[in-house]
């Protein structure tokens, strides 16, 4: 897609009342795509990957133009001179094997499930179809206003679940006072609440990030 000199297309120009993300200066112009033009990327979420600046704003819009706290530039001291002993610290092996009372696995399993919990791992994208979409509740009294909210705002929600399915497994698995019999009973547990879940595959853009049930179950 470009314009008549060969160039990207310009930036859609929103009014100053319209809330959108177009109007956010948190989001960031990225590329021009053949079928939805301009698309960006939140500098706060992150996650939502690329999506186009119509899309609908979030709980954390700041309308462009608005004025930003600036920091106070610190005075300027002298540093002192450190006489403190320079330590020198062996690279941790990943493939050390951790105690935690009773429970072992490596550093770099037991960092994995850290990075899971806190949400520190690439987060799946959300399906093309759904960039931009709003999920709305409508409640069966025609009296009462219903309620919408961003699609990905709700994948976020899904994919958070999803991790910490994920990392109770880990824990599940590797716990020391389970028997095999008892870890078996308890992943079966697990595994009928994917199979739940699996309405909301419809929101993952790769089947590898989607939710597996039970076969029987599916």
């Amino acid at each position: 897609m470009s314009d008549a000199a060969g160039g990207p297309p310009p930036f859609p120009v929103f009014k100053p009342e319209e809330r959108l993300c177009g109007n956010c200066k948190l989001f960031n112009p990225q590329s021009v795509e053949e079928r939805r033009g301009w698309v960006g990327a939140c500098r706060l979420h992150s996650w939502r990957g690329l999506f186009p600046p119509s899309a609908p704003i979030c709980d954390k819009y700041s309308p462009r133009g608005s004025a930003a706290p600036v920091a106070a530039e610190p005075a300027r001291t002298r540093a002192a001179r450190s006489v403190a002993p320079v330590v020198v610290r062996r690279r941790a092996d990943p493939n050390d094997v951790v105690d935690l009372e009773g429970l072992s696995m490596t550093r770099e399993e037991l960092m994995d499930i850290f990075r899971e919990a806190s949400g520190m791992v690439d987060a799946p994208p959300l399906a093309n179809k759904w960039e931009g979409g709003t999920l709305r509740l409508v409640p069966a009294n025609a009296e009462l206003q219903p309620k919408d909210m961003p699609i990905d705002s709700l994948f976020h929600k899904v994919v958070m679940v999803r991790d910490r399915l994920r990392v109770l497994e880990q824990k599940l698995n590797a716990h020391p006072k389970l028997t095999d019999a008892e870890k078996v009973e308890l992943q079966s547990y697990i595994t009928r609440v994917y199979g739940s879940l699996t309405s909301f595959n419809v929101l993952f853009k790769e089947k590898a990030d989607q939710f597996v049930g039970s076969k029987s179950e599916d």
